[in-house]
């Protein structure tokens, strides 16, 4: 039933090409089309759900816990470069208790970056590999940063895939582009933007820092010999929400930082490009705690914020259990929440004066133009109350990125109330960017 679905949106897109200037999908490839459950349940996914089963009491407990010694690490010697894997360690996948089978997975710890590409920070990840009957050396690699805009510890992907945090939005909204990608045979690494289990905020929306973990991320996997991947594998970048952020500047910084990685395409989501104008959009909106949260996100890598000196007793409460929490369910609990309401000066941060190094600093298409290929497809409008990125910011990139000479196809989303409530499926189907793996994996031929 919605197959069809991105030929009911081609006018709008048409209209906004011709309107905006962007060039009409006539001159590019055709627009992805939003998966069918068939697809989705591949397969691979039927295999891995029917030879499965659930984890033992000891072991979904262990994951419910979240205190892994793994994460304890160990002291560097500063000549380490940035991808280096300094421990690791294979594990079961493990989600609300169910270990699917077929999939091979190592949790990595590996060195990378802050956002001045130089000073060393250890981060973790979890590399999970589909088993087929395909070697792995065969196998694609697509480096996944998801919608995880959580700043606690212990919130992240190599917790989530391994027993921990089960409600998190950020997992359930990998679920379906994850079954797509091992069905198509892919290796998947994601990073934690950071070490998991450190109890100070992670700096998730710095984007050079998450991109560093990215990019390092990919390099930590492609070299970790007891995972047989090919280190030449080629490879693919795929960001959303969050997680777009540092897809997004990792396929910025990707030709300096790491240009021997063979980064084929880059799919992004959702993304914030400017900062700046998400606080504004999301301040008072649904998205109010996701406004704070990407505030603390960013204080740990621009210091001058000061966040908590700002704020009035209401709003360093709230902040100070924000930095403790995951995404789910403390972001969401804050709806229509003005954020002026917890600054001493009354103003919107998104006028704060120390805040402007912040936004300026994670304005995407200003580091550079990524040189691998580029697919973008956010919301078309800003119809729904899932438009927290002013959707002129997404075609202010793909402009930008095209100026500098950038493949980009720009293949935007019907997100509008309509649409949910005639095709929930499509809507949030296309939602968690499950309509972009298509395109992801064509571009490997």
């Amino acid at each position: 039933m919605s197959r069809t679905r991105w030929t009911g949106a081609a006018p709008i897109v048409a209209v906004a090409a011709l309107v905006l200037g962007i060039p009409s999908a006539a001159a590019e490839p055709p627009p992805p089309q939003t998966p069918g459950l068939g697809q989705v349940f591949n397969g691979f996914v039927v295999g891995s759900l029917r030879d499965g089963g659930f984890g033992s009491p000891g072991e979904i407990f262990e994951g419910l816990r979240a205190d892994d010694p793994f994460y304890q690490e160990p002291s560097l010697t500063g000549s380490e470069k940035p991808g280096t894997v300094v421990k690791a360690k294979q594990v079961s996948v493990l989600y609300t208790g169910f270990k699917p089978a077929h999939v091979e997975a190592y949790k990595l710890m590996y060195v990378t970056t802050g956002i001045d590409g130089v000073t060393p920070v250890l981060s973790t990840g979890i590399l999970m590999i589909p088993q087929d009957g395909k070697p792995n050396a065969d196998k694609k690699l697509i480096s996944y940063q998801e919608a995880n805009d959580s700043v606690g510890g212990s919130c992240h992907p190599s917790t989530q895939w391994t027993g921990g945090d089960p409600i998190d939005g950020a997992s359930q909204s990998a679920l379906g582009p994850l079954a797509l990608m091992f069905g198509k045979g892919h290796a998947v690494m994601i990073s934690d933007v950071g070490n998991d289990a450190d109890p100070n905020p992670h700096g998730v929306f710095a984007g050079k820092f998450a991109a560093h973990a990215q990019l390092d991320g990919a390099r930590a996997a492609l070299s970790y010999a007891p995972a047989q991947l090919n280190p030449q594998a080629p490879t693919a970048l795929f960001g959303i929400a969050g997680g777009g952020v540092g897809a997004a500047m990792a396929a910025e910084l990707q030709p300096v930082y790491a240009p021997e990685l063979d980064i084929r395409s880059t799919v992004l989501e959702g993304m914030v490009v400017k900062p700046r104008n998400f606080i504004r959009v999301a301040d008072g909106s649904v998205g109010s705690g996701f406004a704070l949260a990407t505030l603390l996100g960013l204080e740990p890598w621009y210091p001058e914020m000061n966040i908590n000196a700002k704020l009035n007793p209401a709003g360093r409460a709230l902040a100070d259990f924000f930095r403790t929490q995951c995404q789910s369910p403390a972001y969401f609990g804050t709806p229509m929440l003005p954020l002026s309401a917890l600054f001493t000066s009354g103003k919107s941060p998104a006028d704060e004066p120390d805040f402007q190094r912040a936004f300026d600093d994670n304005i995407l298409g200003v580091s550079g133009a990524p040189k691998s290929k580029v697919l973008i497809t956010s919301c078309v409008a800003d119809d729904s109350f899932m438009s927290l990125v002013p959707a002129q910011d997404s075609r202010d990139l793909v402009t930008s990125y095209r100026s500098q000479g950038t493949d980009v196809t720009y293949a935007p989303t019907d997100c509008s109330m309509v649409k949910m409530l005639t095709d929930l499926y499509g809507w949030g189907t296309d939602l968690m960017g499950m309509q972009t793996v298509d395109w992801l994996d064509s571009q490997f031929d």
